[in-house]
């Protein structure tokens, strides 16, 4: 069933919820929102494309999910609690089913991080989802990428590049995105591109205990790049002690698998530096999370990313209008 654009708005309003912190949500030119007090608002944006962020044959609601895990990632990084976010969907055609398997992935993902939609826009023109999301964090307690510290630790979580690992396996067509595969590292994999996880938990975890942090969205070197760039540092980096998944391994092979973590995009992990007298804590906070956090590099004087073992060379990680 096709929509027009005010059937296509009431349809997402309806996945809505009534809160105390939202004086007005949809149906308005914009939305009155209740900061709480002593807050600061963390505000992100991002726009995902079809064939550049995602698979043009991915199901609607990994685009759903993935959309909002973006942006949430971003409030991750900052140490922000997600609270709205607005949503603008430019769709070739506005079909119900569509839209409603795209709205499951979404409020999925925005039920269980405690965001609310509150307004937003649509269009007709080519699949592009953007969001514009509002996080709140505590005066002065926003992690940035500015804070890093010669002698830190760097540190990353879980696993990177395994989303990247996903998409080459579908670039060389070994990898179907639409659905679930019999192969557990290929699916593995899968799920990391079409349904990351963002780290909002540990974001919000590392205000007592990091200096610095961002998110791993376009590569752990280039992401780790803009922490040593704002701070005015040099990142030295263990190739080795990067932490690389099984899955991975298993699809790619090592050398394959370590250019995947060091320089694949799509991870939503988060890179931090911290005190070396805080690993005991860095340590407790992966155990309390079920979280891996590997201790992968330091902070030292000069500039630039450095990584010792790394035998590949060229592009740090993804960057648009250079590819």
């Amino acid at each position: 069933m096709s929509l027009d654009e005010f059937a296509l708005i009431e349809r997402i309003a309806r996945r809505t919820r009534a809160r105390a912190d939202i004086v007005l949500g949809i149906g308005d030119d914009a939305a009155l929102l209740q900061p709480a007090p002593g807050q600061q608002l963390a505000v992100t944006a991002d726009t995902l494309n079809a064939g550049v962020h995602f698979p043009a044959e991915s199901a609607p609601a990994d685009i759903g999910w993935k959309a909002l895990a973006a942006n949430l990632s971003d409030l991750a990084a900052m140490g922000a609690v997600p609270a709205w976010c607005t949503l603008s969907l430019s769709l070739p055609h506005a079909e119900g089913d569509w839209l409603d398997a795209f709205a499951d992935g979404l409020f999925a993902l925005a039920d269980a991080s405690g965001i609310a939609v509150v307004g937003g826009d649509t269009t007709r023109g080519p699949l592009s989802i953007s969001i514009t999301a509002i996080g709140q964090v505590p005066a002065a307690q926003a992690l940035r990428r500015d804070g890093a510290r010669v002698g830190d630790d760097i540190w990353v979580s879980g696993h990177p590049g395994e989303a990247a690992g996903a998409l080459r396996l579908w670039q060389q067509g070994r990898l179907d995105v639409r659905g679930v595969v019999a192969d557990a590292a290929h699916e593995r994999l899968r799920q990391r591109l079409q349904r990351p996880m963002p780290r909002v938990s540990l974001g919000l975890a590392l205000r007592t205990c990091a200096h610095a942090a961002a998110d791993v969205s376009d590569g752990l070197l280039a992401d780790l790049g803009h922490i040593a760039s704002r701070s005015g540092v040099a990142a030295v980096l263990q190739a080795d002690a990067v932490p690389l998944s099984a899955a991975l391994r298993t699809a790619l092979g090592d050398a394959a698998a370590l250019d995947c973590a060091l320089r694949g995009g799509d991870d939503y992990e988060l890179c931090f530096t911290a005190a070396p007298e805080r690993r005991q804590a860095v340590q407790a906070l992966a155990a309390d999370l079920a979280l891996p956090l590997a201790r992968i590099g330091v902070i030292a004087e000069g500039r630039g990313v450095h990584c010792e073992g790394d035998a590949g060379a060229g592009r740090s990680g993804y960057r648009h209008f250079a590819e």
